[in-house]
C-alpha cells in the first residue's frame, strides 16, 4: 500500500511539473523579428545601424576596404538584398546602378530608401564666387560635367540623409517608429555639434585653400565652411591627373606657401607625395568616407569620429589658431 501512495505521489508531481512547463511556454514573450537593412556606403551603414539600434539588423554592402566608385554588385550581394526590408543607396549620381538593380530583383517586399531626398546637389568642380582668393591666385578650375555625389560631407546634407532613413524605417517598421525616431533626433544632434565645431575650428585659419592629390570629394566640406578646394583630379576616382594639372598644384603649393597636401582614404597617397616632394610639403589623410578600412571597421570607428580626425588634420594643413 506504501508503495501505491508513494507511485501516486510521483504521478502527481510529474503532472504539476508539466502543467507549469505548458504555463510558462504560453506565456513567454514571443521572439521580435529585427529589420533587416541593407546599405550601399559605410556613411548610410553607420547612420542606420545607430538609428536602428537593437531593433534592426544593419548590413553593408560594400566589403571594407573596397574603394567605393569601383564596386558593383554581385550575385550573392542581389541575395542578400532578397531578404532585406529596406535597401537605402546614396544617390543616383553615386549609385546609378541602385534603383535598376532592386527593381531587377523583382521583390515588392523591400523598401528602396534614396538618402538624398530634399538634398541640394553640388555640381562636381563647382566654384564659389566669394572668398578672399581669387581664381587665379588659387588655382582653381572647373573639373566640370555631372552633379558631385558625396552629399554627407555637408553635415546639414547629413541630417536630412538621417531623417530620410529613419522614415524609411519607420514605414516599415510602424510599431517602433517612435524609437527610430528618436535615435535619429539624438544623431542628429551630434552631427549638429560636429558642423558647430566645424564652423569654430576652421574659423581662424592662416589658409583658406586646401589641395588634395585624388579625385574630387571634398566639394561640399569646402562649399560649407567657405574655403577653396582643388583636387588633382575629376569626380571619377578612376581618372588620372594630367601632366600639366600636376604641374600647376606644385607651383600653386610653392606660391602660396601651403605646408601640407591631402591624400584620401583607400587610393594610392602616391600623386599627393609626388606633389608634396616636388613642392617641399607634408601629406595628410583627409577621410572622405565613402568606405573605411577593415581594421577600422573592426574597430568600431564612426562616420563621426572620422570627421573628427579630419578636423584636426584640416586646422594643421590650413595652419589655424
Amino acid at each position: 500500500m506504501r508503495h501505491v501512495r508513494i507511485t501516486v505521489f510521483l504521478i502527481m508531481c510529474l503532472t504539476l511539473a508539466c502543467a507549469c512547463r505548458k504555463k510558462e511556454a504560453t506565456v513567454a514573450p514571443a521572439v521580435t523579428k529585427k529589420l533587416i537593412v541593407v546599405t550601399t556606403l559605410y556613411p548610410l551603414y553607420d547612420f542606420a545601424r545607430t538609428i536602428g539600434g537593437d531593433k534592426a539588423d544593419v548590413s553593408l554592402l560594400l566589403p571594407p576596404g573596397v574603394e567605393a566608385h569601383a564596386f558593383s554588385p554581385k550575385p550573392e550581394d542581389a541575395v542578400r538584398v532578397t531578404k532585406a526590408d529596406l535597401f537605402v543607396f546614396t544617390n543616383e549620381f553615386m549609385e546609378p546602378w541602385a534603383v535598376k538593380f532592386v527593381k531587377g530583383l523583382n521583390v515588392g517586399t523591400v523598401a528602396l530608401i534614396d538618402s538624398s531626398r530634399g538634398v541640394t546637389f553640388l555640381k562636381a568642380g563647382e566654384e564659389e564666387e566669394e572668398g578672399e582668393h581669387d581664381h587665379e591666385e588659387t588655382g582653381h578650375h572647373h573639373h566640370g560635367g555631372g552633379m558631385d555625389p558625396h552629399i554627407w560631407l555637408d553635415f546639414a546634407n547629413a541630417r536630412v540623409m538621417v531623417d530620410n532613413i529613419a522614415a524609411g524605417m519607420g514605414g516599415k517598421d510602424p510599431v517602433n517608429k517612435a524609437y527610430y525616431l528618436a535615435n535619429a533626433a539624438a544623431l542628429k544632434a551630434d552631427l549638429a555639434k560636429l558642423d558647430d565645431d566645424y564652423k569654430a575650428g576652421l574659423s581662424s585659419c592662416a589658409k583658406r585653400v586646401f589641395l588634395h592629390g585624388g579625385h574630387y570629394a571634398f566639394g561640399y566640406l569646402a562649399h560649407r565652411y567657405g574655403l577653396r578646394y582643388e583636387s588633382a583630379s575629376a569626380v571619377n576616382a578612376d581618372a588620372e591627373p594630367t601632366p600639366a594639372k600636376l604641374i600647376a598644384l606644385v607651383k600653386q603649393v610653392r606660391a602660396m606657401d601651403l605646408k601640407y597636401v591631402f591624400s584620401e582614404e583607400l587610393l594610392s597617397p602616391r600623386v599627393s607625395e609626388m606633389i608634396a616632394k616636388e613642392s617641399g610639403a607634408s601629406v595628410l589623410l583627409l577621410h572622405g568616407a565613402h568606405n573605411i578600412s577593415k581594421d577600422d571597421f573592426d574597430k568600431g570607428a564612426t562616420f563621426i569620429s572620422l570627421m573628427r580626425r579630419n578636423l584636426t588634420n584640416l586646422r594643421a594643413g590650413l595652419q589655424c589658431r
